[in-house]
């Protein structure tokens, strides 16, 4: 990897890896799971690294973290389970589904090293304190869209790749939805624990570590300033 140039503070070698991955892996997911796949938290996360990586603009790269960095962790945690054998929620059950391709399955490993490539960005660009309520707003947003307008848990698809119960409105078990409370109180506390678990806590730890403050107007120091004096006086 390069080092950035002086006026550039990310690698220009990074910004092309970066968009090259999302070459291949746009059109094969778009292909395999469909449009609505990218509505997911963490396909948005990916756009909006996409878009501060050449930009350099801290708030995208910012709202990625808060957003994603803890339920990324989860991710990993969920896979690493379902590997030995340990079923905690369910939620990288595809990742061992034989009908879908090692490839397929093999992009999907961004999970794994996005939160390390934000944080890098994140220290290089600092942290944009108006993250938590940009990120909170899309967020609630995506749930809002996948509760009223995409497939529920449970709905059966002539393709059983295309997504349902995006970003786990309906619970956690995509082949059925949860029980334990009607739908909609379950919305609103999924949402409300988005928040609280999720991206506050993540937004605080951001800002105590790369948060950087606005600088102050510049002021004129007082100076003494020397007279001159008229010649021979």
């Amino acid at each position: 990897m390069t080092p950035a140039s002086a006026s550039s503070r990310l690698p220009l070698t990074l910004k092309i890896a970066y968009s090259l991955f999302l070459a291949v892996m746009v059109p094969v997911y778009y292909f395999n799971y469909g449009p609505t796949n990218f509505l997911y938290f963490c396909d948005i996360a990916l756009l909006l690294c996409l878009i501060s990586l050449w930009t350099e603009a801290r708030l995208p790269a910012s709202m990625a973290a808060v957003g994603i960095l803890l339920p990324q962790v989860f991710w990993c945690a969920d896979f690493l389970g379902e590997l030995v054998g340990v079923h905690l929620v369910g939620m990288t059950a595809y990742m061992f589904d034989p009908n879908r391709s090692l490839f397929l399955r093999g992009l999907s490993f961004f999970h794994g090293w996005l939160p390390f490539l934000l944080l890098f960005m994140v220290k290089r660009l600092g942290y944009d304190r108006r993250a938590l309520w940009a990120w909170t707003g899309l967020g609630w947003s995506l749930c809002l869209v996948a509760y009223f307008l995409l497939p529920a848990a449970g709905t059966v698809l002539p393709d059983p790749k295309i997504p349902v119960n995006i970003n786990y409105v309906f619970g956690f078990d995509d082949a059925k939805a949860q029980t334990w409370m009607p739908a909609p109180a379950y919305l609103l506390a999924w949402m409300a624990a988005l928040f609280i678990v999720f991206y506050l806590p993540t937004h605080f730890v951001l800002k105590k570590l790369f948060g950087r403050k606005a600088r102050p107007a510049a002021t004129v120091a007082a100076q003494p300033t020397a007279i001159a004096l008229p010649a021979g006086a």
